[in-house]
């Protein structure tokens, strides 16, 4: 399985079948994205809540390549009602898909479309693919049943916000660490904007000082998990 890492808390899955699964892919308008909407294609399209910068491109996206959206069930009707198709669940609930499983977790946050339509309950997601679990905590403060999370699933990878003031920040996210116990943690949801400016490396260093892994991902760049 590869992982890419557009910035943002944009990113691409691809599985060793070939499958592509993009989450929340926020592109075109997206200052730090190393590509555009038009360069990518998609089997699934993942989004965790319905905020412009998560939502993102995925409509453009899925008008060239018909992806099935994954998503909680009102953000998932919203897709529908745009015409396109999705896969209806909610926070708790996971899924076998052809990829793997998935399954929604909490997150602390809210999720309102661009248009002002009410786009359910935020979410992070655990995505069980070719033997590795990986965590997509989505836009979330911290929350203590991040440790509960890592208990079910043990988490290979734990992709998480650092930017502080919409979500997480460093001294937060490292708390995050410690609860969840991932094998490796990538940050995300940084320097997009100049609120949400934070130093990736610096998180590194805290979290290699617990005695864990974490990788920084340049924007565009893809590692085999």
């Amino acid at each position: 399985m590869k992982l890419r890492y557009f910035s943002h808390s944009s990113f691409q899955i691809t599985t060793d079948s070939g499958i592509i699964i993009l989450i929340d892919p926020f592109l075109d308008t997206n200052p730090t994205a190393p590509v555009g909407s038009g360069d990518l294609s998609a089997d699934f399209i993942v989004l965790t809540h319905a905020h412009g910068d998560h939502i993102g491109d995925s409509f453009k996206i899925a008008a060239r390549v018909d992806p099935l959206f994954i998503c909680v069930n009102e953000l998932a009707n919203y897709c529908i009602d745009k015409g396109f198709r999705a896969h209806n669940m909610h926070i708790g609930g996971g899924f076998d898909f052809p990829f793997g499983r998935l399954k929604f977790t909490i997150a602390h946050h809210g999720s309102v479309t661009p248009d002002g339509v009410y786009g359910g309950e935020p979410a992070g997601v655990v995505l069980s693919i070719d033997g590795l679990n990986v965590y997509h905590t989505g836009d979330t403060g911290l929350f203590y049943d991040m440790k509960l999370i890592g208990e079910m699933t043990p988490i290979d990878y734990m992709l998480l916000p650092i930017g502080d003031n919409f979500t997480m920040g460093i001294t937060d996210a490292l708390k995050a660490v410690e609860l969840a116990r991932p094998r490796v943690a990538i940050p995300m949801h940084y320097d997009t904007f100049g609120v949400i400016k934070a130093d990736p490396q610096a998180f590194k260093e805290k979290v290699e000082a617990l005695g864990k892994k974490s990788i920084v991902l340049a924007y565009g760049e893809e590692i085999t998990l």
